[in-house]
């Protein structure tokens, strides 16, 4: 009995999470080592990505480096979850690290565009844990009550990624040679050691106490999902390319559609053993929480993914200074979500933000699509920025929050890919489908702007500069203006490479930046009423109360109930007890004694 009184106090200093704030934090510093890697190297890639392309020689194939990588990170992540449910987080998470470096060192060494795809692919099955189980791991050691405190370090991981990405990923492309290596190359390279630290701050700090139970591999799971998901994938993002109604597009989505059917079928047959066991859908919060992640993951990522081209297309921003034009959004972001989560922890009251959140950012977009265009000023589009910043914070923890709440301790892994999984399909449905309705409209916008601005007296006079005129960078444009056709704006190549934009002199190059935001125009109300859509669902989460204990306490709680129950079955019966061996046996609650037995089974740090 003398170990009980020194787990007292931390635990009250805690806020009654059953750890410490500073072994809280430890792991906090582990886990956002594993998430900076992942994000940081989303943001330098993208940067980069058509320097990388063009020296490979496959700039028409560039989609399929991102493609790859998204398949096989979606594909992981549910596996991610199900597997560390059984075995423990922290191997798992290791495990993810190692082979995303692995992923990013093969990836140096590329010599076409289809090596980097499937290095990419690599890497993507690292990723798929990175992110899922981080705040799988938050939900073991921090109470719901209490998590909301500390959602604003994953929030700055995010930021300081979204700052550091585009400036470090701009300055590798934009270098010949570093070290005797291609400067892109260092694009990926630059993931080794600081995947190297992440994987030594991890194994040093991350200590999880977990209890093994009999268990089958859903394998017949996994290969259903994946043939279901791959197809899907793939269309979503070659589909603009092949066609949405060709022949390959319509077999992927059969073969998509065979493949989700029987991963149904197979996760009913294999019960709790399932990848996502069926009984999870049975609850109405986790079915609604998931189905707002897909419609929520749809619009954000399908609506932001336009600021920066609306930045270099229409505003002629280096991809560099369009990363930093997105500062307002993250400012936005890490606010709301940081006072969003100090408000839940005190009160216990979360429904209110998704509400706000949703609401917040469907008018955002919807300003954006008003009032937005190839005139308006940074500095309103920042003020819009932040907004939506301010919407998309309350919101992003908050739903993966609702889903935790809302689960067996037991499945807290699972339950939190299945969120993430979810989100991921929803943006990528939506940045295949937003972009779709961009590049099917653009030509037209463009067209159109092209008509009216022709008889303008500035594109006029235009045409009459000497200096215009000698210009070869003009020469496209100068000869639609003199012999317009039926390909309006496609003549010009806009739709394959919009770099020359930049270069036409500025009242040349009006109609093509006007046309590109009314064009974007279109595709923010369309993602302002998705997002709509998500605001009316969320009104019908019911409100749980959140809980007080961890993850790991509550699966304590619930071991001791069990063990409680257990003895009493098999104990014989006797007479009622009395005396003080009665109330020995009635001081503390199994709660309390789960408490205890999961402090005393913490290795301190120290």
């Amino acid at each position: 009995m003398t170990d009980t009184k020194p787990q007292v106090r931390p635990q009250q200093a805690a806020g009654d999470s059953g750890l410490t704030h500073r072994q809280i934090m430890t792991i906090m510093y582990g886990l956002m080592a594993g998430m900076f890697l992942a994000a940081l190297d989303q943001t330098i890639v993208s940067t980069a990505i058509r320097t990388i392309s063009d020296d490979l020689h496959g700039l028409s194939q560039q989609a399929w480096a991102t493609t790859a990588y998204l398949i096989t990170s979606t594909i992981a992540t549910p596996l991610y979850g199900k597997l560390s449910d059984l075995y423990g987080r922290r191997p798992f998470y290791l495990a993810a690290i190692t082979i995303f470096v692995v992923g990013s060192a093969a990836c140096t060494f590329s010599t076409s565009m289809y090596e980097l795809a499937g290095f990419r692919a690599l890497q993507g099955l690292g990723a798929g844990g990175l992110m899922s189980l981080a705040f799988a791991i938050i939900g073991d050691v921090v109470a719901p009550r209490e998590r909301a405190r500390y959602q604003g370090y994953f929030l700055a991981v995010f930021g300081t990624s979204s700052v550091l990405g585009p400036l470090v990923g701009g300055f590798f492309a934009g270098q010949d040679e570093i070290l005797g290596i291609a400067g892109w190359r260092w694009v990926f390279l630059v993931n080794v050691p600081v995947g190297v630290v992440a994987l030594l701050v991890v194994g040093k700090v991350l200590r999880i106490p977990h209890t093994r139970r009999p268990h089958r591999i859903d394998w017949f799971g996994a290969i259903t999902l994946a043939m279901g998901v791959v197809p899907l994938l793939i269309v979503a993002e070659q589909g603009r390319e092949w066609g949405w109604g060709s022949g390959v597009s319509l077999a992927c989505y059969l073969i998509g559609a065979v493949g989700v059917v029987s991963w149904i079928l197979v996760e009913r047959r294999m019960g709790e053993d399932a990848l996502i066991p069926m009984r999870l859908f049975s609850d109405r919060i986790f079915s609604l929480a998931s189905l707002i992640g897909v419609i929520f993951g749809m619009a954000m990522f399908g609506g932001f993914m336009l600021i920066p081209q609306y930045f270099q297309i229409v505003k002629g921003a280096s991809p560099t200074k369009a990363g930093l034009l997105m500062i307002p959004v993250m400012v936005g972001m890490m606010g709301s979500s940081i006072l969003s989560g100090q408000i839940t922890s005190k009160t216990g009251r979360y429904k209110i933000f998704p509400i706000l959140g949703t609401g917040i950012a469907a008018i955002a977009m919807g300003l954006f699509a008003l009032y937005v265009d190839a005139e308006t000023s940074i500095v309103t589009t920042s003020m819009f920025m932040v907004l939506l910043g301010i919407g998309l914070g309350q919101c992003m923890q908050t739903l993966i929050l609702v889903v935790q709440n809302a689960v067996p301790p037991r499945d807290m892994g699972v339950a939190t890919s299945a969120a993430t999984f979810f989100r991921q399909m929803g943006a990528t449905a939506g940045t295949a489908v937003f972009l779709s309705v961009l590049f099917s409209n653009v030509s037209g916008e463009i067209a159109k702007a092209f008509t009216r601005d022709a008889r303008t007296p500035a594109f006029k006079s235009a045409l009459s500069d000497p200096a215009v005129l000698a210009d070869p960078a003009n020469g496209p444009v100068i000869e639609m203006a003199r012999n317009p056709g039926p390909g309006g704006a496609q003549g010009s190549g806009v739709l394959s490479d919009s770099s020359f934009i930049q270069h036409l002199d500025p009242r040349l190059a009006a109609p093509f930046k006007e046309g590109f935001s009314e064009a974007m125009q279109l595709v923010f109300l369309i993602a302002a009423c998705v997002m709509a859509v998500a605001f009316v669902l969320v009104f019908f989460i019911k409100e749980v109360p959140l809980r007080t204990m961890s993850g790991l306490e509550a699966k304590a709680a619930e071991e001791a109930e069990r063990a409680a129950e257990g003895a009493a079955a098999e104990a014989p019966r006797e007479p009622a007890a009395t005396g003080s061996g009665a109330t020995a046996r009635t001081e503390t609650s199994p709660e309390q004694d789960a408490r205890r037995a999961a402090g005393r089974r913490w290795p301190e740090n120290d």
